[in-house]
């Protein structure tokens, strides 16, 4: 199992736009990507500028369909304007899940 975990910073006043760009995501995940076997969002409710997502896929190849597919794209064109820090990524093979 293939994982990412994302840790996303935004500008002051750019938490609604994110918060619906990374549901749009989630949304075209639930609906075209059978092999993304969990993609979970969050949004820190102490700092709502901060949102985390952890993405479980079931091989490489489900992994780079997502990360290809046009959702992921159309999240970039509207994140990178809105990001207060670099993205921080880590892509990582998943020892255990409950």
């Amino acid at each position: 199992m293939k994982s990412i975990s994302a840790v996303i910073r935004v500008k002051p006043g750019q938490e609604e736009t994110m918060r619906s760009a990374l549901l749009e995501v989630a949304a075209h995940v639930r609906a075209s990507e059978p092999d993304t076997v969990g993609f979970f969002v969050s949004q820190d409710p102490a700092d709502p500028a901060l949102f985390t997502t952890y993405e479980r896929f079931a091989d490489e190849a489900a992994m780079a369909r997502h990360n290809a597919s046009p959702a992921v794209a159309r999240f970039f064109a509207i994140a990178k304007p809105i990001l207060a820090a670099e993205v921080v990524l880590v892509t990582a093979d998943e020892l255990f899940a409950k």
